[in-house]
């Protein structure tokens, strides 16, 4: 029994592209006031106003990169506990063996640096990092979204996604151009 593979498009969303990020703002907020939720925009700089016409959610990094602290000044805390109180105790000039404030410094260092590796995995991780290639890479111009493009991509998931609308829809908002976004998947057949 062999298994034949079948490479065949599918659509990901309708793209477009604008002159510059006073259109792609006001499109994205044309776009969010008509009922669309399952857009972005790319451009090759951070656009003031962007994430607001978007009405993105907050992500999660925050509280992550609270746990990630809090878990490693706990745990700098614990292992200084440990091997000044429980494991090797050293009587020193009188002191007391839990001398908190001299655990002090080392505790913040072991926080900031797990806090700093739960935000860089978290920030990976929620990101859906590592994506070698993304559907919106096969769009006509989307090269130069790293130099001067700005694009908006409206995504087939939307549930008021119909291919025609979008198009019309993006082309009203003075969009230089407007096209389909298909990506290729395999589609294993017995």
């Amino acid at each position: 029994m062999t298994a034949a593979v079948e490479t065949s498009p599918r659509v990901y969303g309708v793209i477009a592209e604008y002159d510059d990020p006073e259109h792609l703002v006001a499109a994205a907020r044309a776009a969010h006031e008509a009922g669309y939720r399952k857009l972005d925009a790319y451009s090759p700089f951070p656009v003031h106003g962007l994430s607001e016409a978007l009405d993105l959610r907050r992500t999660g990094v925050p509280s992550i990169v609270l746990i990630g602290g809090l878990v490693g000044a706990a745990a700098g805390f614990g292992l200084q506990h440990f091997t000044a109180v429980i494991n090797y105790p050293l009587n020193i000039g009188g002191r007391a063996d839990l001398s908190w404030p001299a655990f002090i410094p080392i505790t913040f260092e072991i926080a900031i640096l797990c806090a700093g590796f739960a935000a860089a995995f978290g920030m990976i991780l929620l990101n859906g990092l590592p994506r070698p290639h993304h559907p919106v890479f096969n769009a006509d111009g989307f090269d130069r979204v790293t130099r001067d493009g700005f694009f908006l991509c409206i995504e087939a998931e939307d549930p008021k996604f119909d291919p025609e609308s979008v198009h019309a829809f993006l082309q009203s908002t003075d969009a230089k151009s407007v096209s389909t976004v298909e990506h290729s998947y395999d589609v294993a057949q017995s």
